[in-house]
C-alpha cells in the first residue's frame, strides 16, 4: 500500500488540518517510510519466538505492599495554609454556573 495525495487529503480533512503543498508531500513521504518499515517487520519470521513480557530478562524485585507509618490528621493539617479542621481547603477551580 502506498500513500497517495487523495489519502493525505482525507487524513488532512479528518484531522482538521490545513497543510501546505510542501507539508502534504513531507507527510506523504514520512507515512510511506513508515509503511515500508512495517513491511520489513512483517517479513521477519517470528515463528517459535516467545513474546517479551519485559525487555530485560531479569524479573523485577517486587516489594511486599505493607502499610507504614503515616501522619495523623492533625499532623497533616498543622502546616496547611488553609484547612477546616478535617480537610485541606483550596480555592474553587470549577464554576458550574
Amino acid at each position: 500500500m502506498q500513500i497517495d495525495k487523495a489519502l493525505i487529503s482525507r487524513i488532512e480533512w479528518l484531522a482538521r488540518l490545513e497543510l501546505s503543498d510542501e507539508e502534504r508531500e513531507a507527510v506523504r513521504t514520512d507515512l510511506n517510510k513508515v509503511l515500508d518499515m512495517v513491511d520489513v517487520l512483517q517479513s521477519i519470521n517470528t515463528e517459535g519466538v516467545k513474546p517479551l513480557v519485559y525487555l530485560n530478562p531479569r524479573t523485577p524485585d517486587w516489594r511486599e505492599d505493607v502499610a507504614n507509618e503515616h501522619l495523623s490528621r492533625n499532623q497533616a493539617l498543622k502546616n496547611a495554609p488553609a484547612q477546616d479542621g478535617t480537610y485541606f481547603t483550596v480555592p474553587k477551580v470549577i464554576d458550574l454556573s
